[in-house]
């Protein structure tokens, strides 16, 4: 313990002063005071300064003063010493110096007020220094920007933007370096904007800014998204200031952040052609750039001309390699590199093992991932509770949900506490495989642990009882799920929407939508596709329609699934007018017609002997590159054979045989000019065998692929029509 700091004799009332609020007081300060000892963690700080002496004086009427060296100009000592205090945080202390400053009949000076606006400031009491600083007989501008950057950092921007026009129209006019400070306070609130004016007025009246300015005011633009505005800055700044290694990095980095390396490059060529030397950081956040969106060939080019230019490979560039190349599946690379790293003596990071188990575990590798654990203890890396989370994710999108909570459970076994995504991938995965007992002790589990289960929980176990046909569990979980404050995100609705849809109760599912609406939610495509497969499912097709059309009304674009989900329907009801009219709508709007849509369509039309209509669109559904299912190719040879057209039928049964829609055995026939005979045969008792044509069929398949001539013609016939139409 540090001993107790020297008794003062009392003074005047400090109430009204200056002690900042507990409430205000950082747990934590950011940085130890200049030319002291760090001071000691929060949980044994002593309330009194950190240089205070190790032995108490002997009590005295004479306060406290600081050394004599000091005493000719008392006024800087105790200056110096609040204001290191002020940096450490040590606000209620510094408070202390400058009422013992007062004691001792010192009078503060101007340096002593800017140091007490600063501390009301950074203790989030800035209108207490804007009273403080208008109280003031003398103000210079050191001060008023002191107050300015305060209001400014608590979003006070009227009064802060009312302060420095009084400063400007009273003649005081800051220096750069004041001024700086404003700028940077604007731009690390996201206040660019607010940031340009206050440039813009300094500049008129004669400032000259410098680098630093320019790299503040770049950075503020990069982290507020404005790259195009950066942009123009940097590339128009040469006239007025030569940019260095900071102005290119800060929007190199702002380029990568947006997923734009390719134009970081340009910036990285430019900087080196007019000799600004890119550092670690420059070639690290290019590669780091071209990893994340999956351009890792690009970003080991790049790494080889920067080795070749002198650059050193450190960690941050192997872990985001190594987090590239998992991304992208190439496991076995990014294990090459992380032994590479090793054997440089590179120590992978948490970071950098977590990155290779997920990587393992996206291919399935999770013996592996679970080894590579198992190596990190042995060196000195342990495991945290997400790379528990990565495993047990992993496991669970295998389905392997008993092996994944052995995991958990040997995690909480070694002290690692489970979090929200630890129970929410298990309640998934428990309740996607419907073994929703599981997924509840689940969750009753998770309050043991005092976790509260968020809308990913209740979406996981709403979803679970909806597909397992419990409705009214459904609505019950919904309402707990309310009354325990947890508030419903579109998903939740969507399950909803589905559960009463399930119970035929369309209305209600429809209030749905509207109620979503009221919350301030936007139904999404989803929303609705589900309520049109609920009336089309409930035989309410002309309400699915008018829902269909009503989706463009309110400002919602249908999806291929909407419109899938209605040709289904009608051409289940056999209405081919309606399917066909939707299809041919669904193609003018730029939707992709998918083997789906295809198959209803072939097996509407086969059923209401629209025979031309079925082999144009199994035809072009081939040309589309979908491969037919046999049911489908022997409903169409059945139509075709029914209304005498052999020679189209047999055609098919060839092009069956060409795009490998054939028996296994065919492919033990080597010799080519056999298998082209015997595969059609082959292939018409198959199609019989297995169903999917009549005897009658059969019977005129058969005489037809023996007859060669008319085999010949046909087959050749319908390939050209393949290939040309």
């Amino acid at each position: 313990m540090p001993p107790p700091p020297p008794r003062f004799p009392p003074t005047v009332p400090l109430s009204a002063l200056w002690p900042p609020p507990a409430a205000s007081m950082p747990s934590t300060p950011p940085s130890p005071p200049r030319a002291l000892a760090s001071p000691p963690p929060p949980s044994t700080r002593s309330t009194s300064p950190p240089f205070a002496p190790t032995h108490a004086p002997a009590a005295s009427a004479t306060p406290w003063m600081p050394s004599s060296a000091w005493t000719s100009s008392p006024a800087p000592a105790y200056n110096a010493i609040m204001d290191a205090l002020v940096d450490a945080a040590y606000h209620d202390q510094a408070h202390k110096v400058y009422v013992r400053m007062l004691a001792a009949g010192v009078s503060p000076d101007l340096h002593t007020h800017t140091i007490r606006l600063r501390s009301f400031c950074l203790t989030a009491r800035p209108h207490i220094a804007l009273r403080l600083l208008r109280a003031l007989p003398h103000r210079g501008a050191v001060a008023y920007c002191t107050v300015v950057c305060g209001l400014y950092a608590h979003g006070h921007t009227h009064d802060a933007r009312q302060l420095f026009d009084q400063m400007l129209h009273t003649h005081v006019f800051p220096n750069l370096a004041a001024f700086n400070k404003v700028l940077h306070a604007l731009c690390k609130r996201g206040d660019v904007l607010e940031a340009g004016l206050l440039l813009g007025k300094v500049i008129q009246r004669g400032m000259s800014i410098n680098l630093f300015t320019y790299n503040i005011w770049i950075r503020g633009l990069c982290e507020a998204g404005r790259l195009p505005e950066a942009v123009r800055l940097v590339d128009g700044m040469r006239a007025y200031a030569v940019p260095d290694v900071v102005t290119y990095n800060t929007l190199i980095r702002g380029l990568c952040k947006k997923s734009m390396p390719q134009e970081a490059m340009h910036y990285l060529r430019r900087m080196m052609n007019q000799g600004c030397l890119p550092d670690d950081f420059t070639y690290n956040t290019i590669i780091d750039g071209y990893c994340k969106i999956s351009m890792v060939q690009e970003a080991t080019e790049l790494l080889k001309d920067a080795v070749f230019k002198g650059f050193v490979p450190d960690q941050v560039t192997y872990c985001s390699l190594i987090n590239g190349l998992c991304a992208e599946g190439d496991v076995e690379r990014a294990l090459e590199l992380f032994n590479e790293a090793q054997a440089k003596g590179i120590k992978p990071d948490i970071v950098v093992y977590n990155s290779l188990v997920k990587g393992l575990c996206l291919q399935g590798l999770i013996l592996h991932a679970l080894q590579v654990m198992n190596e990190m203890a042995e060196e000195g890396c342990h495991p945290d509770i997400q790379t528990y989370n990565i495993v047990i994710n992993g496991l669970c999108k295998m389905g392997n949900i008993s092996d994944a909570t052995v995991v958990m459970n040997d995690a909480i076994m070694k002290g690692y506490l489970p979090d929200v995504f630890t129970f929410n991938t298990l309640i998934d995965g428990y309740c996607k495989r419907l073994k929703l007992d599981s997924a509840l002790q689940l969750v009753e589990r998770m309050w043991e642990y005092g976790i509260a289960p968020d809308t990913i929980t209740y979406n996981s176990v709403l979803n679970g009882l909806c597909k397992a046909g419990k409705v009214n569990e459904v609505n019950e979980t919904f309402q707990e799920m309310i009354l325990k404050g947890c508030h419903p995100n579109p998903i939740t609705y969507n399950i909803l929407i589905e559960n009463f849809c399930r119970s035929n109760k369309m209305e209600e599912a429809s209030k749905v939508i509207v109620k979503m609406s009221q919350e301030g939610l936007h139904p999404d495509a989803v929303s609705f596709n589900t309520l049109i497969y609920g009336f089309c499912r409930n035989g309410d097709l002309e309400g699915a329609y008018l829902l269909f059309q009503k989706l463009e009304e309110k400002g919602y674009s249908a999806t291929a699934d909407t419109f899938n989900t209605l040709i289904g329907a009608f051409s289940g009801k056999l209405n081919m007018h309606m399917a066909e009219k939707i299809f041919d709508e669904m193609l003018s709007k730029g939707h992709r017609a998918d083997s789906y849509t295809y198959r209803v369509l072939i097996d509407g039309s086969c059923k209401t002997a629209n025979v031309d209509r079925a082999y144009m669109h199994l035809v072009e559904m081939i040309k589309k590159g979908f491969i037919p299912s046999m049911s489908t190719f022997g409903r169409v040879i059945n139509s075709l054979t029914v209304n005498h057209r052999v020679f189209q039928a047999v055609g098919i049964i060839h092009i069956m045989v060409k795009i490998g829609v054939v028996p296994e055995v065919v492919d033990t026939i080597l010799n080519a000019d056999k298998k082209e005979i015997a595969a059609p045969k082959i292939l018409v008792e198959d199609l019989m065998k297995k169903g999917h044509i009549s005897y009658p069929t059969y019977e005129v398949l058969h005489e037809g692929v023996r007859d060669n001539k008319l085999t010949r013609k046909h087959r050749m016939l319908l390939l050209n029509n393949l290939s040309h139409s």
